[in-house]
């Protein structure tokens, strides 16, 4: 008995022992690509809470959702809800991280993409961040990180020497 005999693998009284299944051609394989590509073209809408995940404007979509439900998302000077449709040319205002971003959206996408691609995605017409003078001659920045070591042992003696 050879193992690919269906009597031999206990499929014999099987109803679809006899199906196989249709393997596509090249051809066929490129026209479904085509279709997908085409039905991703055609959904030239999205909804502000993926939008702003995907381009990685906020690190998660729930975090996206309460900043639209807050009021500190408007597309086209318009609050928005999440489930408010952004097209390619909507401009979307967003309050993230205390820190107002005025973004032209290029391109709606739904699926988070790398930080490259993201940036395609839309054109960031946002005021610089806020500088802010910790001390006299040392200016932060905020969202840039930890201090240095350099900057870390100028506060501390600024701190020793005291006000004045």
């Amino acid at each position: 008995m050879d193992r690919n005999d269906p009597a031999y693998r206990g499929q014999a009284d099987h109803p679809r022992s006899h199906h196989r299944v249709a393997r596509r051609t090249p051809e066929e394989t490129a026209a479904v690509v085509t279709d997908d590509e085409t039905k991703q073209t055609l959904s030239d809408e999205t909804r502000i809470d993926r939008w702003l995940c995907a381009v990685r404007l906020v690190k998660a979509r729930p975090m996206a959702t309460q900043l639209c439900e807050g009021g500190h998302v408007r597309v086209n000077g318009n609050p928005a809800k999440p489930s408010t449709k952004v097209r390619a040319g909507d401009v979307v205002h967003a309050l993230i991280a205390q820190r107002e971003r005025i973004v032209e959206v290029v391109r709606p996408i739904e699926t988070r993409v790398g930080a490259p691609v993201a940036a395609t995605c839309y054109i960031d017409n946002s005021p610089p961040p806020v500088v802010r003078e910790i001390a006299p001659g040392i200016k932060a920045v905020r969202g840039e990180g930890r201090p240095s070591k350099r900057l870390r042992r100028e506060l501390e003696r600024m701190r020793r020497a005291g006000p004045g």
